[in-house]
């Protein structure tokens, strides 16, 4: 009997090994198991708590370049009212210095020194200064000098070098900064806010010379010595109003020795904002001169007119850029209108002076798109075209001509700007601003600013 008890001891511990190494190695695999599934689990935890943060930066983002869109709007657009606040190194005891060295290269396919609109009458100054050179040549440089004078005053200096080594003084000024309810009050020489391409330096154009309808009613670009007023209202939209009085002394007006302005002007603008992308800005201006013996000459004689000038502008400007963030790519479209009506007296030949009656209305107008297809390059196309309407010249039509051609234009620009301070451009342009010649023209062209420089206006 106890063999028989020792023999089943035995078979009882041969049946029990493997089904305690079984045990064992079951205990094992579901520890694995547990290490993987809680590994599993702690991944899960970390991806999705990235996925949230994540979602939450880009939430963040997202709304930071809406305001940025917006607030880059509004301030610029405030601009148009307020002038851009100068860097933090100008300040009431050190002005700021900003000089803008601009040179030029300009080929032509036909002499420039016969240059014209034909049917809009310049004087020869003006004619002048529009006339373009051939070769190289220096461009308009600028010497500005800018700082705020007190706690209610801002003032500012700009010379223009020109090209003939003739200097003259474009803008000196003093402006309001402490006025309440949107107002601002500026005095002394300045860039009139008419239209928009009129207030913005040569520097900041977006090609080498300004529109012909620019050219023909306002000599390329027209500053007036005087008062001008404006008001920015406290809205959501922006819309600003402003008014000018002056001496008119710049064409289309003249110089005038006598009391009162020789020059008004009216302007209104409107913008804002379409969603985070787009931004615009549109408006109407009214310059009204009395231009007194202002010359011109046809066929080698001498003209002169003197009477009531009022030239409408009309102007708008639409901006994209994707987000609100411009660096890497954006586009801008501008366009204006201009339409001048003059009446008064004209004597024809003031060596031999025939008096008789003078009356035209005269437009123009010229489109432009500007896009910005990679970080620091840009490329341009500007269309224009000028009506010579109607003209009468009264008992003088026999003598004086009246044609009815079109000057137009067609230009293409590309610049390189390695940064904001730096540009380099190189323009095509087909001219026919001059009755049976085509200009074909090819210009290279450098701007570099040094110094302190305030930010531009939209």
């Amino acid at each position: 009997m106890y063999t028989r008890k020792i023999i089943a001891s035995g078979i009882i511990m041969m049946l029990g090994a493997p089904l305690s190494a079984f045990a064992g190695e079951s205990a094992d695999l579901q520890q694995i198991r547990d290490e993987i599934k809680a590994l599993r689990q702690s991944y899960e935890a970390r991806i999705q708590a990235l996925e949230q943060r994540l979602q939450k930066t880009e939430l963040a983002a997202s709304a930071a370049g809406k305001r940025a869109a917006q607030a880059e709007t509004t301030a610029s657009q405030a601009a148009a009212a307020v002038p851009a606040a100068p860097p933090d190194n100008i300040n009431a005891f050190n002005p700021g210095l900003s000089l803008i060295l601009s040179g030029l290269y300009s080929n032509h396919s036909h002499d420039p020194s016969g240059y014209g609109i034909t049917g809009f009458h310049l004087p020869a100054d003006v004619m002048s200064d529009l006339q373009p050179q051939r070769g190289f040549s220096l461009a308009e440089s600028e010497l500005g000098i800018y700082a705020s004078v007190d706690q209610l005053f801002f003032g500012g200096l700009n010379f223009a070098i020109h090209p003939d080594n003739t200097v003259s003084t474009e803008e000196a000024f003093i402006q309001t900064t402490g006025l309440s309810h949107g107002l601002t009050v500026k005095a002394g020489r300045f860039f009139s806010g008419i239209g928009y391409l009129n207030e913005q330096h040569a520097h900041t154009w977006d090609f080498v010379d300004a529109p012909l309808a620019y050219q023909a009613f306002l000599g390329g670009q027209m500053n007036n010595d005087g008062l001008q007023l404006r008001w920015l209202a406290p809205t959501d939209t922006y819309l600003e109003i402003g008014a000018e009085a002056g001496r008119g002394a710049s064409y289309p007006g003249t110089g005038r020795d006598k009391n009162g302005a020789g020059a008004s002007a009216l302007f209104a603008h409107l913008g804002g904002d379409v969603g985070a992308s787009h931004s615009w800005r549109a408006g109407l201006s009214l310059l009204t001169t009395s231009p007194q013996d202002r010359h011109w000459d046809d066929a080698g004689v001498t003209n002169s007119f003197s009477g009531n000038s009022k030239l409408w502008i009309a102007d708008a400007v639409w901006k994209w850029a994707p987000n609100g963030n411009a660096y890497d790519t954006n586009f801008k479209l501008q366009g204006e209108y201009l339409r001048r009506v003059e009446d008064g007296s004209l004597v024809y030949d003031i060596n031999s002076p025939v008096p008789g009656s003078y009356s035209a209305t005269q437009s123009g107008w010229y489109l432009q798109g500007i896009y910005q297809f990679a970080p620091y390059w840009r490329a341009g196309l500007r269309t224009e075209r000028l009506d010579p309407g109607s003209v009468d010249y009264g008992i003088n039509n026999a003598v004086l001509s009246r044609p009815g051609y079109h000057p137009a234009r067609q230009s293409l620009m590309v610049d390189y700007n390695p940064s904001e301070f730096s540009r380099i451009r190189l323009q095509f342009a087909q001219d026919k601003a001059t009755e049976g010649v085509t200009d074909n023209q090819i210009f290279l062209q450098y701007q570099m600013s040094l110094g302190a420089h305030g930010a531009h206006k939209y």
